[in-house]
């Protein structure tokens, strides 16, 4: 089959998008435009310096220069723009619907509003929904590399936006960082109400997803690709219909995989795991959802039923109602007859 061919598949299929970071999107030529709005220096000359430096080693070296974009964003109206940027370059991939993080602490630790952040967010969610039609859900995220009690904080700040936030999750550095460190605040989280996910088993290992399972009882493991490190977890994994939402373009960037042709995707569908294709940081990696799906799609010589079943378990892993669902799946069933 035609690249073009499988392309235009790609781009036309319906599909979700499950394990974005909003502050992942900033590209290059917005970083600039706010940061002269908000008269603050960005110690790269230019856009291209700046593009140039998204060349990452690990996850580490990915956060430093992660951190310091996003440190740029300061008013409400920055955090709208970004979103607004994302939605618009996703609605032209044909995403028609998103669940997306955000990191607080990365903002408040810089004495930005909690509610500027999830204003600016949330209302370009919202045009989003309107203008463009993608539906939309909003995760926070604690960042793992600080303490429970920073995260207790920021639990408390969202307490008032219950009805804006569907879920809490956990981000950021994950070696040194175990799912257990967090055990006590996403109890709290859930006697609140919220839904919990979080990035297990990404440079961690297979018992990072064990404890995300257990200690904090996620209802998705966002990358866990070290699953396949224990068989038991696998088919745990398996019968329970866990949402595993991988991020190849990332995965390759950050150097947890050396090439795609080694990704463990048809391993893990063989092993009937629930995967989904995400973009994670895609202003960073190189791609957003259609890149990510082309990509590995190339690598590993995937047919549009594999493609399409890939997306059918986006719509299957988030959530949405079961209706919505429903109507997802008939549409992609539809596409992959007629094309």
């Amino acid at each position: 089959m035609k690249d073009s061919e499988m392309l235009s598949f790609i781009q036309g299929l319906p599909k979700t998008e499950l394990h974005l970071h909003i502050e992942g999107t900033f590209e290059p030529e917005l970083m600039f435009k706010i940061a002269k709005r908000n008269n603050l220096e960005i110690k790269y000359a230019d856009v291209e310096e700046l593009k140039r430096a998204y060349s990452f080693n690990n996850l580490q070296e990915f956060l430093d220069i992660y951190y310091a974009g996003a440190s740029v964003l300061i008013e409400e109206q920055d955090f709208y723009d970004l979103t607004w940027a994302y939605l618009t370059k996703v609605h032209e991939e044909n995403v028609k619907h998103v669940e997306i993080f955000f990191d607080p602490q990365t903002h408040t630790d810089r004495n930005v509003s909690f509610e500027y952040v999830l204003n600016g967010i949330y209302k370009a969610l919202e045009d989003g929904q309107k203008q463009l039609g993608i539906s939309f859900k909003l995760i926070m995220s604690f960042l793992r590399h600080l303490d429970e009690a920073s995260a207790f904080k920021t639990l408390e700040q969202a307490l008032p936006y219950k009805d804006k936030i569907i879920a809490v999750g956990l981000d950021s550095s994950e070696l040194g960082n175990p799912p257990s460190k967090f055990k006590n605040v996403f109890k709290k989280a859930l006697d609140e109400g919220f839904l919990t996910v979080a990035h297990a088993g990404e440079e961690g290992p297979s018992e990072y997803i064990r404890e995300a399972l257990d200690l904090l009882k996620v209802g998705r493991i966002d990358h866990g690709n070290r699953c396949l490190d224990d068989i038991d977890l696998v088919k745990r994994l398996a019968k329970e219909q866990m949402p595993l939402t991988l991020c190849p373009l990332s995965n390759l960037e950050l150097k947890v995989i050396k090439d795609l042709k080694e990704y463990p995707l048809l391993k893990m569908m063989e092993h009937n795991l629930l995967v989904t294709i995400n973009s994670d940081d895609p202003a960073y990696f190189g791609g957003y959802m259609n890149e990510n799906f082309w990509g590995i799609t190339k690598a590993l010589n995937l047919s549009k039923s594999q493609i399409a079943e890939l997306a059918k378990n986006g719509f299957k892993a988030s959530w949405l109602s079961p209706n919505e669902k429903q109507t997802y799946l008939k549409e992609i069933d539809l596409y992959l007859l007629n094309n």
